[in-house]
């Protein structure tokens, strides 16, 4: 009678998990007791794989550049990574959610460390690696996601959070290294101004950040704006 019981509360379970929204492995089908003796399997799903997660978010950023974010869906996402659609909506609530967990995915290169001498070997350090970090990004991949952001208040939201994350380890070596040369505030108006003069640089305009542009950014726009009076 024991064995009956049990069985009993492990269907009830199914049919609450349907209630709330989850997706059962079974079916969620309520199935009679089974005689006494027999187990039943575990309730629990199976273990998240983590290479059909990786499947996903890289189909996501293939996509997302390909044909951009308004025309992006689910539904192409499961085709291209091979996961059934339900899959997918287990781990994302939507769109906005996948293309950020996609892109939050993409480990960011780490910026050097602060080793020069002089506040201005120490941003031109920086500020380098940086215009080389953009530049090896994809531009369509960067235009979608202006786009998006631009148009869906759910992912400009994510994103914003992902790129102060960021901004924050980018610029926290130069700070503990040189804080009293710099100006109040000197942090985030590096990671926005030289972030904005880079995107525009190689997206808008389309050319190279090559030393000298790198140059002329650090003496003539960012020094002045950091260093402390």
């Amino acid at each position: 009678m024991a064995g009956k019981v049990a069985a009993c509360r492990l269907d009830r379970t199914a049919v609450l998990s349907i209630r709330d929204g989850s997706v059962a492995e079974w079916g969620g089908t309520i199935s009679a007791p089974e005689p006494s003796g027999m187990t039943r399997p575990s309730a629990m799903g199976r273990p998240r794989d983590s290479g059909r997660d990786l499947a996903i978010l890289d189909a996501t950023l293939a996509l997302l550049t390909e044909v951009g974010y308004e025309q992006l869906s689910m539904e192409a996402v499961a085709g291209r990574s091979g996961a059934a659609k339900t899959t997918i909506y287990r781990r994302y609530r939507d769109k906005a959610e996948l293309v950020a967990a996609a892109v939050e995915h993409r480990a960011p290169a780490k910026p050097p460390e602060p080793t020069g001498e002089s506040l201005r070997e120490n941003v031109h350090s920086l500020t380098a690696w940086l215009a080389q970090s953009i530049s090896e990004q994809d531009v369509g991949l960067l235009g979608a996601l202006f786009a998006g952001m631009r148009n869906d208040a759910r992912l400009a939201q994510a994103m914003r959070r992902i790129l102060r994350r960021d901004e924050t380890a980018m610029t926290d070596g130069l700070v503990r290294q040189a804080a009293k040369r710099l100006a109040p505030g000197a942090a985030p108006l590096f990671a926005e101004v030289a972030s904005a003069v880079i995107v525009h640089r190689v997206v808008v305009v389309g050319e190279p950040c090559d030393a000298a542009f790198v140059a002329h950014l650090v003496d003539d726009i960012l020094l002045p704006l950091l260093r402390r009076a």
